[in-house]
């Protein structure tokens, strides 16, 4: 007897390589979002909730965005319009509060741990966004992972009325594709996949690794640079570096710091 979960690798490769980065969704006449079926919505939400977690705890929240002025207005802060026209769109926080009420209500003396906080809340964060997605693509939606919400940290923290205890990591976007996005290159797997010990890469295959990657800079029919491209936002001046003060600071005010005064 065979058993229906089982899939076939070249069938589990394909569904992988579906995988698109959307931005741009299937929306009614007026642009406003076209719904996703309850039905949908429900199992996307039951695969998030099976994500795996240490110590029992889960130490992550999704924020559903549902009104329309509060989707427009984590769109500005992000820079990322499009979260007001998809179907569904989350903002995915790391999470320790909830553990926290627990131990209070349970009359117990929570920890201080916001080094663990950050290192467990943001990997429960992405698993759990990461099951949401891939529930998604396996209804025939697609989705984006929004990194801006380092743009707007303290607003929308405002605006979600988040307490201490709760960071936001992404948004998360998902929809029906109204573009035919691009297959995107990835890194050569030796430099990924590492056997037993740590492997930095020689010159010569940084500069392979970076060829391969050159499309995914591609913009306008124009030939990628990657190297560029990462420049701009990790190199000395560039964008990661001007987000890392906000981030400090939203750390700092949700009590997750643990890099002293």
């Amino acid at each position: 007897m065979t058993d229906d979960r089982h899939r076939r690798p070249e069938d589990v490769r394909a569904f992988y390589d579906a995988h698109r980065t959307v931005r741009q969704y299937e929306t009614h006449e007026d642009g406003t979002p076209l719904p996703m079926p309850s039905e949908h919505l429900d199992v996307i939400l039951h695969a998030a909730q099976r994500a795996p977690t240490d110590a029992t705890a889960q130490l992550y929240s999704l924020i559903r965005l549902t009104r329309p002025e509060l989707r427009a207005r984590v769109a500005d802060l992000t820079t990322n319009a499009h979260i007001a026209t998809a179907s569904e769109a989350f903002v995915v926080c790391a999470d320790v509060r909830r553990v926290q009420r627990v131990l209070e209500v349970a009359g117990q003396q929570g920890g201080t741990w916001p080094a663990i906080a950050v290192h467990f809340g943001i990997g429960d964060a992405v698993m759990a966004g990461t099951n949401l997605l891939t529930a998604a693509e396996m209804l025939g939606y697609q989705g984006c992972w929004i990194g801006g919400v380092l743009n707007g940290l303290e607003g929308i923290i405002d605006e979600l009325k988040l307490p201490q205890g709760v960071l936001p990591f992404a948004a998360l976007t998902i929809g029906r594709p109204a573009e035919d996005a691009p297959y995107r290159p990835r890194v050569p797997r030796p430099l990924v996949i590492h056997t037993d010990t740590y492997h930095d890469g020689t010159d010569e295959e940084i500069r392979h690794a970076t060829e391969v990657m050159n499309p995914i800079a591609a913009r306008g029919g124009q030939p990628g640079d990657w190297a560029r491209l990462l420049t701009m936002y990790f190199g000395q001046g560039g964008g990661m570096e001007k987000r890392e003060p906000g981030l400090v600071a939203a750390l700092k005010r949700q009590g997750l710091w643990a890099g002293g005064e």
